[in-house]
């Protein structure tokens, strides 16, 4: 006798009201915020939690967490109370309300869903009937009751039906049609709708809804034998033989460890639970790696690991990152004065980038990159002043060691760069170590590579040639020789992060979006660029060329 067992039932996760809330504004947010569990915090956030904290000190309302396997909902309603021996579910929010016709009050489509899924809930956690909910909104201390009925409670139903359908999709939903809501969400700089509908729309005037600059800290430790600890919600610097110097957390992006620097378990974990990014470069000024916190991105890698994975899709992306770092390169040469060897590299340099759309492979491209490459350091000494004291003067590439202060500076900024560009690769979500164009060697993540040959030219380049034209640096005092190599003494390491830096802070309008940003937020905006060429958006990568 064959007994046949039946199939085990799977329980699937309920789904919070606060994400329907989501769905009903914007399909593609829900799916950021559910999915790809992206999330931001601005001040409209805080604002509305601060309204809630306030609304609790009410001693005439209660509070209800429920939830509801057979619904597959749960939530936390707002207040709960009873009036006329009917229970009614409150929500509050901190805006104003919708006006209809004849400016009647009106719940907006999200808050609307809302509150009827409170309701429908409460009716199964009950076994009661709830005849409507109402909800409170401050700004302009409106009342809306909204009346709960079959087909409300249908509306409810279709949505979670429409929300696990979501859950299952492998695709993010298109961006909305309505420009407004993207206005107004807080996920605006990481779903970049302005940006996907350029791409649709190359003669449109997008708005910038990327935020301009990070306001938080870089801070780099510098001296060896430093302590970085936790003090409270602070990051506490402790150098040798010197007091402590204490930081709100909140107020650091980066804490970028070199030499021998210490940190404490406490401190990681700080920086991990505030999102700050923690990096390590060597004495002699090497990218070593950085601390990875990323948490819920395995939907944004899964994607990449099946793009990168297309070689037409990397020959086409490896071709438009050579095409950005060669051009970028020649018009850096096109700058100055032009002696006929140098305007004689710039026309070779040209006639090479035509070709570039041609190469049928990624070892081919190498190959032309390397001949541009080679050209550009051909022609960048003819960019430096003949006045400068000959031991900064530039003969040629060699990496490390560093054989001369040109190269020891190049090195350094390389290094600074790769650092930053992999935080930004982190902060997106994505595997540095899989990228399209370079392959994986030594400690230096592919992925990273790839998006630095963006930034080569503008964030390292032009501030070491223009720092030497200028005479900023002084050779004894700012270098060391060791034999053959040569590397930055202290003084000169914290010089030149003082100029990394603060050309980082310097703004580039972008020539395709048209608007301005700082380069530490090109960086970032470069990356979720990248993303988008996989998600169906894309178009708008590696565009970043010296004007």
């Amino acid at each position: 006798m064959i007994t046949t067992l039946p199939a085990p039932v799977v329980e699937q996760e309920t789904i919070r009201v606060s994400a329907l809330h989501a769905l009903a504004y914007c399909p593609r947010l829900f799916y950021l915020e559910e999915v790809e569990e992206l999330y931001t915090q601005d001040e409209a956030v805080f604002a509305g939690r601060r309204l809630h904290v306030e609304l609790e000190k009410d001693e005439d309302t209660e509070e209800l967490f429920l939830e509801s396997v057979e619904l597959g909902l749960r939530g936390k309603v707002d207040a709960l109370r009873e009036r006329d021996g009917q229970i009614i579910p409150y929500e509050h929010k901190r805006g104003r309300c919708r006006r209809g016709d004849n400016y009647q009050p009106q719940a907006w489509d999200s808050d609307h869903l809302q509150i009827l899924a409170y309701a429908y809930l409460i009716e199964l956690a009950l076994n009661t009937t709830v005849l409507e909910g109402r909800i409170r909104y401050h700004r302009d201390n409106v009342l809306v009751k909204i009346p709960v009925n079959d087909v409300g409670r249908q509306k409810v139903r279709d949505a979670v039906e429409q929300a696990r359908n979501l859950r299952q999709s492998p695709q993010r939903p298109p961006v909305t049609n309505n420009e407004k809501l993207c206005v107004r969400c807080s996920l605006a700089p990481v779903c970049l709708p302005e940006e996907a509908r350029l791409a649709q729309d190359p003669e449109r005037a997008p708005l910038r809804l990327f935020p301009k600059d990070e306001e938080r800290q870089i801070i780099h430790v510098m001296e060896p034998g430093t302590k970085v600890g936790k003090s409270g919600e602070e990051i506490k610097i402790t150098p040798l033989d010197e007091p402590a110097k204490k930081i709100p957390a909140r107020m650091v992006d980066q804490l970028v460890l070199h030499s021998f620097a210490q940190i404490s378990t406490q401190a990681l974990h700080l920086c991990a639970y505030q999102q700050i990014g923690v990096h390590f470069v060597s004495g002699g000024g090497r990218y070593m790696g950085s601390l990875d916190t990323r948490q819920g991105s395995i939907q944004r890698r899964i994607q990449q690991y099946k793009a990168l994975t297309d070689p037409e899709l990397c020959l086409r992306l490896a071709r438009q990152l050579v095409q950005c770092r060669g051009q970028g390169q020649r018009r850096f040469l096109m700058r100055g004065e032009r002696p006929p060897e140098l305007q004689q590299t710039i026309d070779q340099m040209k006639a090479l980038l035509k070709q570039v759309e041609s190469v049928d492979s990624i070892a081919s491209l190498l190959g032309f990159e390397g001949n541009l490459a080679a050209l550009y350091f051909q022609g960048l000494p003819l960019s430096l002043s003949p006045n400068i004291d000959p031991e900064l003067q530039f003969s040629g590439r060699n990496r490390r060691p560093p054989q001369d202060c040109f190269n020891c500076l190049l090195g350094f900024g390389y290094a600074l760069l790769l650092k930053d560009v992999n935080h930004s690769i982190l902060t997106v979500g994505l595997e540095p170590a899989l990228g399209f164009y370079h392959q994986p060697r030594s400690q230096a993540y592919p992925l990273g590579l790839d998006l630095m040959e963006i930034f080569r030219v503008p964030l390292v380049d032009m501030i070491v040639v223009a720092s030497i034209n200028r005479g900023q640096w002084q050779v004894r005092e700012d270098f060391e020789k060791r034999g053959q190599q040569v590397w930055l003494t202290d003084v000169g390491r914290k010089k030149f992060i003082e100029l990394y830096e603060r050309r980082k802070g310097e703004s580039w309008k972008h020539p395709v979006t048209n608007y301005s940003l700082t380069y530490r937020r090109l960086i970032e905006l470069e990356v979720r660029l990248l993303e988008k060429e996989w998600n169906g958006e894309g178009g708008l990568f590696a565009q970043l060329v010296l004007r």
